[in-house]
């Protein structure tokens, strides 16, 4: 059992000396990220065969979750420990916050025991520092349009470096800031409580940190630290919206001072929310810092993924972000002969204008065990379950034309054109849309079909 110790503050040393030499530029491998968002999520760490690993709880939920082990060389051989860790808390192992190269070594030392899948909303943005310091260039020009305005029309603004005397007067912006995002209290209130940890140990955290002031008032902030010895990474920026340009000058001001050592600015990720991606991407990253998950699978899901690959020929990161995101052994029918799935099908839970639907998906057959009747035994499992669940509609989408005619024959009518929506734009259909056309099932009398369906994804994913 690996013996995890709470992040303190007086553990930076020992976490630094394998994050700072890593190269690795995610900014939750920055310590003062750690040490100020411990109280969400629990983050722990252990050293472990010249390695260092760290445990957190996701999104500050019961799930746990461990990041890349940190080190020199090749950590796969400790796979099977985190593991064990894992097991002992009664849960599977999750790996957050892989690497490319992190997932190339799983993939190699554990061939076809992981799923895995990577999060645009939470790829970190990495730009050149130099670019963010001189922001030169025909890309560049609108923001140095907003600074010359904002010189322009305050004449009088200065830039300070950021220290414990403006602590009070950053946190009263903050304030102001978060009145005006109404709806993300909780999202913010534990931004508040991080900053608060933040200011209280400064200097200890070794945060970098400036101001612009404009007479008296403060009206932009921000600050940051080291994740390794060349990626700076900002990890807070407020700016007062009445002053135009504020954000604008704030960025370039700081990162004119850092030190030359720091080629790498990281402005950590946009969380999926569309003003924050449109002003990072406004900046032109030179990179998004992928950050993959890895879970290992159980049984169930490796013979999941065993036949649906064999018999849709999709590839890897399909399957994966589907058995992440979608699957469930309480929503998969399956044929078992041999301790291999050899027939299965999905009910996958959405809303649509015809209420309740569930969507019959990925119906397959070995290729080896078809025309004995399994998908027929399996789809009146299905239409049994369904009916029974009260559900107002279900729906499927033949994988060949000769199809509708079997489907006919459990109650299943039309040709309805569908759109699928989830929260990460999963493509539930065939690939192309043009082809996404569903038949229809409902209890009691024939009704009418709609002329199209909108389908969103009512599961949790």
């Amino acid at each position: 059992m690996i013996r995890f110790n709470p992040v303190r503050l007086a553990d930076k040393q020992t976490i630094e000396s394998y994050t700072l030499p890593s190269g690795i530029d995610n900014c939750d491998l920055a310590f003062a990220n750690m040490f100020c968002w411990e109280f969400k999520y629990r983050s722990a760490w252990a050293e472990q065969e010249g390695f260092l690993l760290i445990r957190f709880q996701i999104d500050g939920g019961e799930r746990i979750g461990y990041m890349q082990p940190v080190g020199r060389g090749d950590f796969s051989h400790l796979i099977p420990l985190l593991r064990e860790d894992a097991h002992a808390h009664g849960q599977r192992l999750r790996i957050i916050g892989l690497t490319d190269e992190g997932v190339a070594a799983i993939r190699t030392a554990h061939p076809g025991q992981f799923a895995f899948d990577s999060d645009r909303d939470m790829e970190d943005y990495l730009y050149r520092a130099d670019d963010l310091r001189t922001l030169t260039g025909r890309r560049y020009q609108p923001k140095r349009n907003h600074i010359n305005r904002f010189e322009a029309e305050h004449p009088d603004y200065r830039y300070e470096p950021l220290t414990r005397d403006r602590f009070a007067e950053c946190q009263r912006l903050e304030a102001l800031w978060r009145r005006s995002h109404e709806g993300r209290t909780y999202e913010l209130s534990a931004e508040q409580r991080a900053m608060q940890r933040a200011f209280d140990h400064f200097e200890e955290l070794g945060l970098r940190g400036g101001c612009i002031l404009v007479g008296d008032r403060l009206v932009a902030f921000t600050y940051g630290s080291a994740v390794n010895e060349h990626t700076f990474c900002t990890h807070v920026e407020k700016a007062d919206t009445e002053f135009d340009g504020a954000f604008t000058i704030i960025n370039k001001r700081f990162a004119e001072q850092l030190p030359p050592q720091y080629t790498l600015i990281n402005r950590e990720e946009d969380l999926g929310i569309p003003g924050l991606r449109h002003s990072k991407l406004s900046y032109h990253p030179a990179a998004l810092q992928h950050k993959f998950t890895a879970i290992h699978l159980h049984p169930d899901e490796l013979g999941c993924k065993e036949l649906w690959q064999s018999s849709f020929g999709d590839d890897d990161a399909f399957i994966d972000r589907f058995v992440i995101s979608y699957y469930s052994r309480r929503r998969m029918l399956a044929v078992e002969e041999d301790g291999r799935i050899v027939a299965m099908l999905h009910l996958l839970p959405f809303r649509s204008e015809l209420g309740r639907t569930t969507y019959i998906y990925g119906v397959a057959t070995a290729a080896a065990c078809r025309r004995r009747g399994l998908s027929t035994r399996l789809m009146t499992e299905a239409m049994r379950r369904i009916g029974e669940s009260g559900d107002d509609a279900a729906i499927l989408i033949p994988a060949e034309p000769w199809l509708r005619g079997y489907y006919s024959r459990f109650g299943f009518a039309g040709e309805v054109p569908v759109q699928f929506l989830s929260a990460s734009g999963f493509d539930f259909g065939t690939g192309d849309p043009a082809l996404d056309r569903a038949m229809v099932w409902r209890p009691g009398a024939p009704q009418p079909l709609p002329e199209a369906l909108t389908c969103t994804y009512a599961g949790k994913e």
